[in-house]
């Protein structure tokens, strides 16, 4: 990636960019991502696979302890571990996720979070461990 492209801009690249997720919020110890529910997401039962859920969480999750001061960059991390839990169905359109950094030192942090729809029905949950990594 070129130097003066931002590594992970409002609207996310990568995997994130592929499926539609878009970053709304990000502060210290906080990340919000959202993604619309399009066709592309769905699984044979007609709703967003559980791998959609499980990685807007990870990125959202892993994203919230990673402010380094600017909102369009940030320190990269590897997730050591993720679980997530189903809850619901969306009756909306949208998937609305949020995280925040709950502990941790200056390598390894924790972060939970949760995926709401736009009518408010509580998706998922999940908690994560992540580790800060050197920027290659």
């Amino acid at each position: 990636m070129p130097d003066d492209i931002s590594p992970y801009p409002s609207s996310a690249r990568g995997f994130m960019g592929l499926i539609g997720a878009r970053k709304t919020g990000y502060s210290d110890g906080y990340a919000r991502f959202e993604l619309d529910i399009g066709p592309h997401l769905l699984n044979p039962m007609g709703i967003p696979h559980g791998g959609v859920y499980a990685s807007i969480l990870d990125t959202t999750l892993g994203s919230s302890g990673c402010w380094e001061g600017n909102p369009d960059t940030f320190r990269p991390s590897v997730t050591l571990n993720l679980n997530v839990s189903y809850l619901a169905q969306p009756r909306g359109t949208r998937l609305i996720c949020e995280a925040r950094r709950v502990g941790g030192g200056k390598s390894i942090y924790f972060s939970e979070g949760e995926i709401h729809d736009e009518t408010g029905v509580l998706i998922a949950r999940a908690s994560g461990t992540f580790k800060v990594i050197t920027r290659r």
